[in-house]
């Protein structure tokens, strides 16, 4: 463990409150690794949005999530929000400065081109991005968003999703219910 921290030793533990035990031994049933849920109830999805956005497909996300049980936060260049493709006004729930990714099960990145090209310069918009596919999440995203994607070095894998339509929402949902990708831990991570 220490080698992992790099350092020379462990520091001393701090005193217990009770006996350590030490007896039980790791219970299969408990894992998230062994077990997904399945479901992606009671997680929370984020999707980056800017302007012009595919409102039908916004709408189909936020739908087929909620009716899951999933609690859905829009994350917005301005926290006032954003206007959709179809002139529709959709409050934010966050600014991205203050809606990181890592408060996130999983993501969605839903930008115009205008969006992206907004975004592109925007260290935090990349961090979003960089730091889901860091942390194994799913990361869902419309064509539009590719060169954002890029930009913040995501090597396409089975856990990032092209969405091109509403109905993609439920594919996108089923693959959610497994919580992480976590086939991309060693390619993102030093062991």
């Amino acid at each position: 463990m220490a080698n992992g921290l790099r350092l020379k030793e462990m520091p001393k533990p701090a005193e217990p409150a009770r006996p350590v035990v030490t007896s039980l031994k790791p219970s299969p049933a408990l894992s998230i690794l062994g077990n997904p849920p399945g479901t992606f109830q009671g997680r929370k999805l984020g999707i980056l949005v800017s302007d012009g956005a595919d409102a039908a497909l916004l709408e189909g996300l936020r739908s087929a999530f909620e009716k899951e049980g999933a609690v859905v936060k829009l994350v917005a260049p301005m926290v006032g929000g954003i206007k959709t493709d179809d002139g529709s006004w959709v409050e934010a729930d966050e600014k991205i400065d203050g809606g990181p990714s890592v408060v996130f099960d999983a993501v969605a990145v839903l930008l115009s081109d205008a969006g992206t090209n907004l975004l592109a310069e925007e260290s935090t918009a990349r961090d979003y991005i960089a730091d889901a596919f860091a942390h194994c999440k799913f990361i869902a995203h419309t064509a539009a968003a590719m060169p954002l994607l890029q930009k913040a070095g995501v090597v396409p894998d089975a856990g990032i999703v092209e969405l091109s339509a509403a109905r993609d929402a439920a594919a996108f949902l089923k693959t959610c219910g497994q919580l992480r990708y976590w086939e991309r831990e060693p390619k993102v991570k030093r062991v």
